[in-house]
C-alpha cells in the first residue's frame, strides 16, 4: 500500500492510497480519527480534515447492521464486516474511493449536511462529466440522489421539452428536472459513513470503469435487482497512462475522461464545499 499527502489549504489535505487492502486502511482511519480526537479533547487543537482517495484491492464490505442475507454468492473475494453504515457493497479496481475524515463540529455540519454535500458533490461531477464533449449523450442522462435510498443514481429524460432545458442550462440538472418524466437507470454511487465523537470517516464509492459483475454476488446496499452502472458506459474514459496517450491524437485525448481528472473534478469540488464556497441545495423530491 503506496500512499502521497498533499496539502489542498491549511485545513484539508488528501492523501492517495493504491493497491490497498481494506482492514490496513479501514485500522489506519480510526487510527488516526482517534488520535485527532484526542488532540482536540485534550490539547483544544483542531487538526486539518483529510480526503483519502483509495483505490481498493477486491473486497466486499458488510455495514455494522448489515445483513448477511444480501450476501447471494461466496467467490474468492474477502468479505469484511466494517463499522460503517449500510449494507453490503464492493470495492475494487475502476472504483473512485474517497473517505472524509472531518470535525463535522469544527465545520459546523450534521451528519445529514455532510450526507447531502456527499451526495451533491457527486452529482455536480457526473452531471458535469455527463455533459463534456466525451459524453454519448449529453443532455439525456443525469445523476441524481434520492431521499428514500442513499446514494447517487443516473435517471434518462424522457421528456424532449426537459431534453431542451437541461442541455440550455447547465446548473438544472437533474434535480431540478421533471422527476415524473424520468426513468431511474441505476445507481452510479455508493456512501456509508461512520461518525465517533463528531468525526467522521469511512465516506463515498464512485464506479468509474469498473468490472461491474462483482455486485452480482451480493444485494448492492441491501437492495434486491439494484442494477448497478459505471461512468464508463455514458462517457469515454481513457486511463492516463503514458502509451494510452502516445496511441491517442490530441482531439481524442481532448474528449475523453481519465480516472485522474474525474477524481480531481471530485476533490476540487469537494474541496470548495468544506471551505464554505458551495453551499447545499435544497433536497430532491424523492
Amino acid at each position: 500500500m503506496q500512499n502521497a499527502t498533499q496539502p489542498l489549504n491549511d485545513a484539508l489535505i488528501t492523501k492517495s492510497l493504491s493497491t490497498a487492502d481494506y482492514v490496513p486502511t479501514l485500522d489506519a482511519m480510526l487510527s488516526r480519527t482517534l488520535a485527532r480526537i484526542a488532540l482536540k479533547k485534550e490539547q483544544g487543537l483542531r487538526t486539518p480534515d483529510e480526503l483519502w482517495i483509495v483505490d481498493h484491492n477486491d473486497v466486499y464490505t458488510l455495514g455494522q447492521a448489515g445483513k448477511e442475507e444480501h450476501i447471494l454468492q461466496r467467490t474468492n473475494t474477502p468479505i469484511i464486516k466494517t463499522d460503517r453504515g449500510g449494507q453490503v457493497t464492493w470495492h475494487g479496481r475502476g472504483q473512485l474511493v474517497i473517505y472524509w475524515l472531518f470535525d463535522l463540529d469544527s465545520l459546523g455540519w450534521s451528519v445529514r449536511n455532510m450526507v447531502s454535500h456527499a451526495e451533491q458533490a457527486i452529482e455536480d461531477v457526473v452531471n458535469d462529466c455527463l455533459k463534456s464533449p466525451s459524453s454519448s449523450d449529453p443532455t439525456h442522462i443525469s445523476a441524481l440522489a434520492r431521499r428514500d435510498a442513499p446514494g447517487v443514481y443516473l435517471y434518462a429524460d424522457t421528456s424532449a421539452e426537459n431534453n431542451s432545458s437541461t442541455n440550455d442550462d447547465a446548473n438544472t440538472d437533474a434535480s431540478a428536472a421533471d422527476i415524473n418524466n424520468t426513468i431511474m437507470l441505476g445507481k452510479i454511487a455508493s456512501l456509508g459513513f461512520k461518525i465517533k465523537h463528531g468525526f467522521s470517516y469511512h465516506g463515498i464509492a464512485i464506479n468509474l470503469d469498473c468490472d461491474l459483475s462483482a455486485f452480482n454476488a451480493i444485494n448492492p446496499c441491501g437492495y434486491a435487482g439494484m442494477q448497478m452502472l459505471r461512468l464508463a458506459d455514458f462517457v469515454n474514459m481513457e486511463k492516463q497512462t503514458d502509451q494510452a496517450l502516445t496511441n491517442k491524437s490530441a482531439s481524442d485525448i481532448s474528449e475523453s475522461l481519465t480516472y485522474e481528472q474525474v477524481t480531481q473534478k471530485l476533490i476540487d469540488n469537494i474541496a470548495e464545499r468544506h471551505a464554505g464556497r458551495i453551499t447545499l441545495r435544497a433536497l430532491a423530491p424523492k
